[in-house]
């Protein structure tokens, strides 16, 4: 393909947001704020004004909408992935967001935030990088301590409840729950972050950001009538706990069953899971999830996990404009991390390699913008590809726990 391909500039400076344009944001957000019955909870943020790094949770589109209403009438930049600018840059920019490429180390994202809190800004960060794929917390990343002593400012959080159960990444549909609840929580004073040893702010982070929106939604009393509530819940639970077999799972309306044994499944209102016949093996969905973990892991300690080799489709984000069609070649996931390898729509040879170390975490998608399928999105600084595995012998959220995996023990964990 053409080398001389128009890339994203990483490295300009963040714009502060346009004045004229926080009212309307505020207006686009609150409709849904008030549909839902928002409740925001502050805790500890007496006197508390910018700047200051707001780490967020994240599980829907409606944690941005709360995140306006919880920092209003202050001015943020927001750290958003590129494929959130596509087609629509100049708003982004100038509603003050920060483009990012997932999972990458990019220093420049440093110097941007630093001039967020030059600029006595809030820096919004959603530290989990992606939605939550059963509403219980992702990965953080280990350099997040090190950034935040390194701002020097207020560290808060904000942990929303509700937005998982209400449209989760696996089935968007809004359920209409109500009330959803958020906590905005002071973690550190600029005192405490600057004389706090960064194990010490990682921990309090990871604390802080324990949540389980299923456990808050049984918690609750918070019943979802919705009659499809399960279609799509066999993206994120591939692997049948009464067979073990993967890749077999199947959903329609409110049930879950494997096509491999049988075995049938019911969600309840209450976000439970019902076995029809027999026992229920995990009644919580995260359970379940965390179970499939521990088998990937299991893998994993063996020195057996691999994907094989799939064919792909891949499509290049080099830039907000739209996604290039880059060309077919064939996708592999073992031990030794990713591994691409194809021929472009010139007919020309491309790859690339994302070995353990360089992924504590991946991002994934579940039939992407309704039509190109489940896709894996990884990135280097200057581009971002969207693979897309074809057949049905493998599953994206395998690859994402199996990611997190390979990092861990990579790391001694």
């Amino acid at each position: 393909m053409d080398v001389a391909i128009e890339r994203f500039d990483l490295a300009k400076a963040p714009v502060r947001t346009r004045r004229y344009l926080q009212p309307i944001t505020l207006l686009l957000s609150m409709p849904t704020v008030w549909s839902h019955h928002n409740k925001l909870r502050k805790i500890g943020m007496e006197g508390i004004k910018p700047p200051y790094v707001l780490l967020c949770n994240h599980n829907s589109f409606m944690d941005f909408k709360v995140a306006t209403k919880a920092i209003f009438p202050y001015r943020a930049n927001y750290v958003v992935a590129i494929d959130g600018f596509i087609g629509r840059e100049w708003l982004l920019r100038n509603v003050g967001c920060i483009c990012k490429r997932k999972f990458t180390n990019d220093v420049r994202l440093i110097r941007q935030l630093a001039r967020t809190i030059e600029n006595k800004d809030i820096a919004v960060i959603y530290p989990e990088a992606r939605y939550s794929l059963c509403g219980t917390t992702a990965i953080l990343p280990e350099s997040l301590g090190k950034m935040c002593r390194l701002l020097g400012v207020p560290v808060v959080s904000l942990i929303c409840h509700g937005h998982h159960v209400n449209s989760p990444f696996w089935n968007t549909r809004n359920r209409g729950v109500a009330p959803t609840e958020a906590e905005m929580t002071l973690l550190f004073t600029a005192e405490q972050i600057k004389s706090t040893p960064v194990a010490e702010i990682n921990k309090k982070i990871e604390e802080a950001f324990q949540y389980d929106d299923f456990a808050w939604q049984k918690e609750k009393g918070i019943k979802i009538a919705y009659p499809k509530r399960a279609e799509g819940l066999q993206k994120v639970l591939y692997q049948c706990p009464a067979c073990g077999k993967e890749y077999g799972m199947r959903a329609r309306g409110a049930q879950l069953s494997c096509s491999h044994c049988g075995k049938v499944w019911e969600m309840t209102e209450l976000g439970e899971l019902r076995a029809l016949e027999g026992d229920t093996e995990f009644s919580h969905i995260p359970d379940w999830y965390e179970w499939e973990r521990s088998q990937v892991r299991a893998e994993i300690d063996a020195g057996t996990y691999s994907s094989g080799d799939l064919f792909i489709d891949v499509w290049s984000l080099p830039n907000a404009k739209k996604f290039m069609h880059l060309g077919h070649g064939l996708l592999r996931h073992d031990m030794n991390g990713f591994s691409v390898h194809g021929i472009d729509m010139d007919g020309d040879p491309f790859a690339q390699d994302w070995p353990v170390p360089s992924l504590y975490s991946c991002h994934i998608e579940y039939d992407y913008l309704g039509r190109y399928g489940d896709c894996v999105d990884l990135n280097t600084l200057e581009d971002t590809w969207y693979i897309y595995p074809k057949g049905k012998n493998f599953s994206v959220t395998k690859f994402a726990l199996a990611t997190e995996e390979l990092w861990k023990k990579q790391k001694g964990l």
